[in-house]
């Protein structure tokens, strides 16, 4: 008899898994002169959103301290150590002008460990959740894998690649819970205050249970005010992370702002999936807010990244969407191919520059857009409009 499968099983694969582990492959077969590429440079890795900084130093020597001074690094709270609780409260009053109560807050492992408890909390098997395509992959592979339905919201250019009520109204039966992210991943584009106010406030109405990605906070570039959902219903779930602005990726600590209904459901799920976040990822976490000058340093470096790429693309025929935050870019290749894979496997091989695919972020569309990373290394960053000229003029001339 064969054995069964279980719903994990129906997850998709989250496609830029795939793409990091292509790049380690063709980083490995170049020659160590840097003779590959006329540029004397390696791949240049733009396919994931991970900082090419580590942790700010204060982080690392908070960690080092408590590790040399033989700090037992045990089990914590499920919801973290009350220490670091009350400085993420801190900083949500001091940068959105809203007190928020310690105990609202849940230090999780990363912010992909909070979507499950997210969702398990606030969502049954069966229900559906909204969410503007494209969109981050794995908020709709996790919902699948819990039995629960992602409902895709077709965003454009028209409406900056996020949701709009007018496209939930259209819904019937309206969806049960809605995410939204500004930043947003893959397109980097935001919604103004007062555009997350309504969309806060017409969820909280209807019942469905608002879900804000705000793990981007901290990385826009002036054109849209960053705002918080926690400021503007009562209902909302908030996740954030330590790994984006903080430049924290491998230490995996992020955090919700929690709803009262859900502080006490989120913490039995926490005490049994994951017990705690790790005690000394939480140290760091803790000293990473007095890194300011060293975290702007860094946003500095994408702003700059950022701004070389937004104009030096658009004239090698690239259309670019509005990248108000985080460090992504959002590139429609319509015009030259409908297989975004392909496209990207051959731009990985003969230019050396590792990209998504757009279908890792919308099933539908994304064969025609694929994503652009500027978070790494800037001179990196620097090198890959050239390259990416010379390979668009090849694959023009054949």
């Amino acid at each position: 008899m064969a054995l069964k499968s279980g719903r994990g099983a129906l997850a998709p694969p989250f496609l830029v898994m795939d793409v990091i582990a292509a790049a380690n492959r063709r980083a490995a077969s170049l020659p160590a002169d840097g003779s590959a590429f006329a540029d004397g440079r390696g791949v240049l890795r733009m396919e994931v959103g991970q900082p090419g900084t580590g942790a700010p130093r204060g982080a690392a020597e908070a960690a080092i301290r408590a590790l040399q001074a033989g700090a037992p690094m045990g089990y914590t709270e499920a919801f973290g150590l009350p220490s670091l609780r009350a400085r993420i409260a801190a900083h949500h009053e001091a940068r959105y002008g809203h007190a928020i109560d310690p105990a609202r807050i849940a230090v999780t492992v990363g912010a992909s460990g909070a979507f499950p408890l997210a969702f398990l909390a606030a969502f049954d098997p069966g229900d559906s959740v909204a969410m503007a395509a494209p969109f981050y992959p794995p908020y709709a592979n996790i919902l699948t894998a819990l039995g629960m339905k992602p409902v895709m919201l077709p965003a454009s250019q028209a409406t900056r690649w996020q949701p709009t009520i007018a496209m939930l109204e259209k819904l019937d039966p309206l969806p049960d819970g809605l995410i939204v992210a500004s930043p947003c991943n893959p397109a980097g584009t935001m919604l103004a205050p007062e555009e997350l106010e309504a969309i806060a406030h017409w969820c909280h109405e209807k019942g469905v249970r608002l879900v804000s990605d705000e793990i981007y906070h901290g990385l826009s570039y002036g054109t849209v005010a960053e705002a918080s959902a926690a400021r503007y219903s009562p209902s909302a779930i908030v996740v954030n992370s330590f790994s984006k602005y903080f430049s924290m990726t491998g230490w995996r600590i992020g955090w919700m702002v929690l709803p009262e209904d859900l502080i006490r459901p989120v913490e039995c799920l926490a005490q049994n999936m994951f017990i705690s976040a790790p005690h000394v990822a939480q140290v760091a976490a803790e000293a990473a807010f007095d890194c300011v000058e060293e975290l702007e340093a860094n946003k500095a470096a994408y702003a700059r990244s950022r701004q070389r790429l937004l104009s030096s693309l658009p004239p090698l025929g690239l259309d670019v969407a509005a990248a108000d935050g985080a460090f992504y870019l959002w590139l429609d290749i319509g015009h030259l191919s409908n297989d975004s894979v392909a496209f990207c496997a051959a731009l990985l091989d003969d230019a050396g520059i590792a990209a998504t695919p757009g279908v890792d972020f919308d099933r539908e569309r994304g064969a025609r857009y694929f994503r652009l990373s500027y978070c790494g290394p800037e001179a990196d960053m620097a090198a890959a409009p050239a390259r990416l000229g010379r390979f668009l003029a090849q694959r023009t001339a054949s």
